[in-house]
């Protein structure tokens, strides 16, 4: 693995490159979905922000995860370039986009819509800078033959091991497209706003439980890792507010 880039004096993290790839990414198809849905809004500014509430936002959960250790030293755990929770850059993230959609005056569940393939899409790259730098984002040793190990990386392992940032590399972008493709149709006729932004709380969390399963992360509630848990909130959320969405549309008798 390569943790990093060394070009000359300086020495540039794989991982932090690839969230910026991740974050211009998502900033050119949002802007494209901006474009398709005509929506006056610049897609580069709100993920620009959005990218560095996200970070922050990462970074929080993650040290409030071992609240104990956290706040028995926490300046390591503030500035140190490792440790980064999805769930409260999803978080952080998403904050920051509503309050930017808000002061746009952005009709909030086509925003999120809007958002929904472009944020799939930003973690599916962000997840190959995992990779890259083996910052321990992998999971349990296996026999598979595509098993990798990391005897280079920032949490080093010689035991051949799931890439589970390779698998969720394969599954965001497959959520991105057909996120994309729900946008595509919900253009062409009638479609209940929001829809899409529901289905991406469905399917991404549903997809980081699975994948849990096989990551080395500690359990904490039930047997489930704090991921999870976080899974579950999203699938549940996801799934009562498109019930209600879809009530909401459902013709009166």
């Amino acid at each position: 693995m390569h943790p990093y880039l060394h070009l000359g004096p300086l020495n540039i993290p794989t991982f932090g490159l690839m969230v910026a790839t991740g974050l211009l990414l998502s900033a050119y198809i949002l802007q494209a979905d901006f474009n398709r849905r005509r929506l006056s809004a610049d897609a580069f500014w709100m993920i620009g922000v959005a990218g560095i509430a996200g970070i922050v936002g990462a970074r929080l959960y993650h040290a409030l995860e071992s609240p104990g250790e956290f706040f028995a030293d926490p300046w390591p755990w503030l500035i140190s370039r490792f440790g980064f929770a999805w769930f409260g850059g999803f978080l952080g993230g998403l904050t920051a986009l509503l309050i930017l959609a808000r002061r746009a005056k952005l009709p909030i569940l086509e925003f999120l819509d809007a958002c929904s393939p472009a944020a799939a899409a930003g973690y599916a790259i962000g997840r190959i800078g995992c990779l890259l730098s083996g910052d321990g984002d992998y999971g349990v040793p296996t026999l598979l033959p595509w098993g990798m190990s990391f005897p280079n990386g920032v949490v080093p392992t010689t035991e051949r091991v799931h890439p589970t940032p390779v698998y969720e590399f394969i599954i965001w972008m497959a959520i991105a497209a057909f996120l994309w493709r729900m946008g595509t149709k919900a253009l062409r006729g009638p479609k209940a706003g929001g829809e899409i932004f529901c289905n991406y709380l469905i399917l991404t969390g549903a997809a980081r439980f699975l994948i849990e399963f096989i990551r080395i992360n500690p359990k904490s509630f039930f047997g489930l890792s704090n991921a999870q848990a976080a899974s579950l909130l999203s699938i549940l959320f996801g799934a009562l507010l498109l019930w209600r969405l879809k009530k909401r549309e459902a013709p009166t008798p």
